[in-house]
């Protein structure tokens, strides 16, 4: 048996649940409602057949979104997060090329990074060795003026917390950044890239290992392996190109209001609603939901 999660926070109704069932009995005839998660937010509806053609299905749905998936785990005991434009809602470089007077161009080769259309190692040296210069300090000032936590994030994280899961941050961003949020969002575990400083300046270089796209999928099956989990039991979301791997990985891999490169392979989209919204995926009712 296979579910397909249907959220529409508020106006999930009669009619969109009978559409959504139209377009599933295409796969199985015999595709049925199962339960509301929560009343007028969030559905499950249960099938048996092709979920990969399931998901194709409901793709027309709009403003709706759908998590398709086998019913067995439900709950994931392993959540793997990128960072930029995911937990957060910005990309850290882009606002702290800002205080250096390279904003426009290096937020224009992140863009082509994350579609996927440059070598993210090459990108970010390129990018970096911009920031040379700057006081350390303006990291503090950037995360303390710029960065804002998704909607949904620390709700998300510490809910699968209390619930037993591990979660980590996994980012081709910076420690100086990952480790704040990290600790402010809930995660219990974080690799990011390292800057180099020289007489408390930035150096223009990043330390090694540079954490890419491999480096992200390693870290997801070091942290699996640990904990002695199977692949299903992964959770990963992300948002770029450079995800893809982790994504790919994971036994329910989100690509979160995404570029088309990772949209592509990934198990599910998230383009309507913040990241609280994959508690819903997890059947968790919002009365269980962290509030802090």
């Amino acid at each position: 048996m296979a579910i397909a999660t249907l959220i529409a926070a508020g106006r999930l109704d009669d009619r969109l649940i009978d559409r959504a069932l139209g377009l599933l009995r295409e796969v199985d005839p015999n595709a049925a409602f199962a339960e509301w998660i929560d009343e007028g937010d969030a559905a499950d509806l249960a099938f048996t057949g092709d979920i990969k053609a399931a998901r194709w299905a409901l793709t027309s749905l709009e403003q709706v979104d759908v998590l398709v998936q086998s019913g067995e785990p439900r709950w994931r005991r392993l959540f793997v997060a990128d960072m930029d434009s995911t937990i957060i809602g910005q990309e850290c470089i882009d606002e702290l090329a800002d205080y250096a007077g390279f904003k426009d161009k290096v937020a224009a080769i992140t863009e082509l990074a994350m579609r996927g259309e440059l070598d993210f190692r090459g990108a970010l040296k390129e990018r970096v060795r911009l920031l040379a210069g700057l006081d350390e300090g303006t990291l503090g000032r950037c995360l303390d003026e710029r960065v804002t936590l998704t909607g949904g994030a620390r709700t998300l994280v510490q809910t699968m917390r209390a619930g037993g899961s591990s979660c980590m941050l996994v980012s081709g961003g910076f420690l100086s950044f990952a480790e704040p949020v990290a600790k402010t969002v809930g995660f219990d575990r974080v690799r990011a890239n390292r800057l180099v400083f020289a007489g408390g300046k930035l150096s223009g270089e990043v330390g090694d290992p540079i954490v890419d796209a491999i480096a992200k999928r390693e870290a997801l099956i070091e942290v699996r392996d640990e904990l002695r989990l199977g692949a299903a039991d992964v959770l990963a979301v992300g948002d770029g190109a450079n995800d893809m791997m982790m994504i790919e990985e994971a036994g329910l891999g989100v690509a979160f209001r995404a570029k088309p490169a990772l949209a592509k392979v990934a198990d599910a989209e998230l383009r309507h609603h913040g990241l609280d919204a994959l508690l819903w995926a997890q059947g968790v009712r919002r009365r269980d939901w962290f509030r802090g």
